[in-house]
């Protein structure tokens, strides 16, 4: 068991968070705010949208960000080639499907529904925001899980493919 194989092992356990994160969100959390009346709906994503910023979340979303690179280039420093380029491919699908559309898409689009006040909303307000915020926020939503479950999978396919001598 080399430190490298131990990163590795944790850069698939960090990626194997974020992407059960998003995947049960998907069909779970997504599927029963859903069925919420607008005004319901809004309080209830304002709310998620606030807690999801806490430690636990930020060590596997931000962590796979860090150690899917520091893999990559380990893989590459150590000359594993096939294993440098799923993780390589890992790391800039993570980078551009998962952390980009998340911090250009998902982010904005929660401040955007953070700021909006339910108390002096009239109902078509809340009804307008909902729709102006649900329909994109749940695009943007499915393209990170997808990126992440491919991520996911990329990563295992490394962890795997790697000459037998350094499985972890």
């Amino acid at each position: 068991m080399t430190a490298q194989n131990i990163i590795l092992g944790i850069t698939a356990i960090l990626t194997a968070l974020i992407a059960g994160l998003l995947y049960a969100y998907s069909c779970s959390v997504n599927i029963g705010l859903s069925k919420l009346p607008d005004n319901q709906y809004i309080a209830a994503m304002q709310i998620i949208n606030r807690e999801i910023q806490n430690p636990a979340f930020f060590l596997s979303f931000i962590g796979t960000l860090i150690m899917l690179p520091i893999s990559t280039f380990l893989q590459y420093k150590d000359g594993t080639m096939n294993t440098f380029w799923l993780l390589l491919a890992a790391t800039v699908l993570y980078f551009v499907g998962a952390f980009g559309i998340t911090m250009f898409g998902n982010v904005p689009l929660n401040e955007a529904l953070d700021k909006f006040s339910l108390q002096s909303a009239t109902i078509q307000e809340i009804a307008n925001a909902r729709k102006q915020f649900e329909i994109l926020w749940n695009r943007f939503h499915t393209i990170r899980t997808i990126a992440s479950i491919m991520v996911l999978l990329l990563v295992i396919i490394a962890c795997i493919s790697k000459p037998a001598k350094q499985i972890i």
